[in-house]
């Protein structure tokens, strides 16, 4: 009898080998338009029957008037904003987009206190949680609970309310406002993670990328001091209510320098692992034994460049190396851009498969 997703997941994440590696993937709205051109479905997670379904809380409907914290010059290239204040201008595709920071030029506490932040917190906007997480363990999958938020858990949503530069700059001549703006963000987080993992969810999402593909963006040191305690706090109160609930991190980029310290504060779950700057192999070799590794299949180099017959074995050799003994769910490190051949994605999935079959 085919093992559940939630048990495949689980098996997975408790470093135990499943019967087989449990596989997911994001595409790009081009790509998904393919998708659904060439089979007809109209979600992958279905389609793929992915082991892992999201649980995102409701839409607010709470409608700010953000347009006073915007510079005139940019107004009018602002096509939407979302609950956060941050306004979108679009970028080169249709997917990609530019920011305007709503505190861009706030320069007092007083400003961020009188700040009209979003109600992520309120009850009407979890209300479906519980019966969603429920439903889905139900139909026998496991369930990441996915909190409201700008982009990240703290930094990132705090630069996009900011802007990067100026909040590094903060973290060094304004310190006090820093202060009170990422840990305005961490209650937020702090209690839907805490909310999450009472409802049962299996995996908490976290993550804020800090690094680029040469290393970290700001010295361990500054991401000690400045994020670090604030996701441990996120992790405790998640843990508070499910000590068993797996934490998935997501940072892009080179963040070797850090993870044993994210291990160190809860962290079990790595995303996504890019393979074109740290070595899923070593990772493994390093740390399998306390990290689960999300992703590592190269979006920069394995999906659009590689032939179907490489996408194949880049994927067993993951499998083979990365997936034994458990500690492995399979997955593209970023969102399939339209540049990744149809065939690839077929060929990514085939190959997981098929390894399950041997």
């Amino acid at each position: 009898m085919r093992a559940r997703a939630i048990d495949v997941v689980l098996a997975a994440f408790a470093h135990e080998e499943p019967e087989r590696v449990p596989r997911a993937a994001s595409l790009a709205p081009a790509l998904l338009d393919a998708f659904r051109r060439k089979t007809g479905a109209d979600r992958p997670e279905d389609y793929w029957d992915f082991e892992v379904r999201d649980v995102w809380f409701a839409a607010t409907s709470r409608k700010t008037d953000f347009s006073g914290c915007f510079p005139e010059a940019l107004s009018h290239k602002i096509t939407h904003v979302d609950e956060w204040g941050i306004g979108f201008i679009p970028g080169s595709t249709h997917h990609f987009e530019d920011y305007v920071h709503p505190m861009a030029d706030f320069t007092t506490l007083k400003d961020l206190e009188g700040y009209p932040w979003p109600d992520v917190t309120a009850v009407y906007r979890r209300s479906n949680v519980p019966d969603a997480i429920d439903s889905l363990h139900e139909r026998g999958y496991a369930v990441r609970g996915c909190p409201p938020m700008a982009n990240g858990s703290v930094f990132e949503n705090a630069w996009l309310l900011r802007g990067l530069e100026q909040l590094l700059v903060d973290f060094v001549e304004n310190q006090e406002f820093a202060e009170l703006l990422l840990d305005r963000i961490t209650a937020f987080q702090m209690e839907n993670a805490r909310y999450l993992a009472n409802c049962d969810a299996d995996i908490l999402l976290t993550g804020d990328d800090v690094g680029t593909q040469r290393g970290m963006m700001m010295s361990p040191s500054m991401w000690r001091k400045w994020l670090k305690c604030r996701l441990a706090g996120i992790i405790a109160a998640a843990r508070a209510q499910k000590p068993g609930i797996h934490v998935f991190y997501h940072s892009d980029g080179d963040i070797r320098a850090i993870i044993p310290e994210l291990i160190d504060i809860g962290v079990d779950v790595l995303n996504p692992v890019q393979p074109e700057c740290m070595d899923p192999g070593e990772l493994k070799r390093l740390y399998g034994d306390r990290l689960s590794f999300w992703g590592t299949i190269g979006t920069q180099t394995t999906m659009p460049f590689g032939t179907p017959a490489e996408v194949r074995r880049v994927v067993n050799e993951r499998i083979r190396t990365v997936g034994r003994g458990g500690g492995l769910l399979l997955s593209p490190t970023h969102m399939l851009e339209p540049d990744v051949p149809w065939e690839n994605v077929v060929a990514f999935f085939e190959a997981v498969d098929e390894c399950a079959r041997k």
